[in-house]
Formats: C-alpha cells, sequence, structure tokens
C-alpha cells in the first residue's frame, strides 16, 4: 500500500534571524520569522508526512501557542514525527521538495539538503529530491518578503 502526502509553508523574511532551511544555516542578509527556526522546507517535509498519513499537520502536534516550541529546531520536530508510533509501519518511497525564494540562491546548498533529509527518513540520498527556483520577481517571494516551499512524498508500508 502506497500512500500519497503533500505539504505547503510560507514564512515571512526578517532581518535579524538566521535563514534555515533544511536543517542548516543558510548565509543571508535575512532569515525566516516564525515561533520556531521557521524553516519552511521542513514544515512543508513534515506536512507532507502528516498528511499522506492523515495525521492533521504540523501546527496541531507543535502549536505555536506552546512555549516549549519557541525557537524549536525544526530538525528536530520533523524527527518527532517520523518516530512516532503512526509511522512505524512506513518508510519513505520518495521525496519531492520545491523551495521558492528569489534570493539567497541555493543551488550550492542543494545537495546537503538531500543529505540532511535523507539522514532524517533513514534513506538513500537518491529518494530525495530539492529543488529552488525564483518566481521571477513576482509575488511575496519575487518581493523577496519571504519564501515559500512545497513538498510531495510518498510512504509505502513495510508491514
Amino acid at each position: 500500500m502506497f500512500r500519497i502526502g503533500q505539504g505547503y509553508d510560507v514564512h515571512e523574511l526578517r532581518e535579524g534571524r538566521e535563514l534555515i532551511l533544511c536543517g542548516m544555516k543558510i548565509p543571508h542578509d535575512k532569515g525566516l520569522y516564525g515561533h520556531s527556526d521557521a524553516d519552511v522546507a521542513l514544515h512543508a517535509v513534515a506536512d507532507a508526512v502528516l498528511g499522506a498519513l492523515a495525521l492533521g499537520d504540523i501546527g496541531h502536534w507543535f502549536p505555536d501557542t506552546d512555549a516549549q516550541y519557541k525557537n524549536a529546531d525544526s530538525m528536530l520536530l520533523l524527527k518527532h514525527i517520523l518516530a512516532s508510533s503512526s509511522l512505524c509501519d512506513w518508510e519513505l518511497n520518495n521525496l519531492d521538495l520545491t523551495i521558492m525564494a528569489e534570493k539567497p540562491r541555493l543551488a550550492g546548498h542543494i545537495m546537503q539538503m538531500r543529505r540532511n533529509l535523507a539522514d532524517a527518513f533513514n534513506c538513500n540520498i537518491e529518494q530525495v529530491s530539492v529543488k529552488a527556483t525564483t518566481t521571477e520577481k513576482l509575488g511575496f517571494c519575487g518581493r523577496e518578503e519571504g519564501i515559500a516551499a512545497n513538498a510531495v512524498l510518498l510512504l509505502r508500508r513495510i508491514k
């Protein structure tokens, strides 16, 4: 049996914050604003996992009204989801993640992002695709007001 999940997230760019994407610090003059570290890419991936199994969304699992998640490391949040008993019979077949940002350019970071995700899912790097695109200066991403991410994945039952 297979289950498909899709996740989407957006965060605002602000000065005075670090830019964290796929669990890694990216050099930039602005970072993403949110209750946690605002890793928009991992939030989209987490929602895709949760959506595939109808387990709610990241806000349900880690509400921004809960102080314990203030500045939380989103990689740890994703790993918590992946370690839950609800996922013990499932493994990643493949993941396709797209990050939409005018700046910074992300091409030089893609391989490490893929490695970080493959490590989190305990899978082969060939099962993980990460792509970056601009929005051709259109919309909030194009105006460099924020970054968006979209993730699609396929889980397969192993038991």
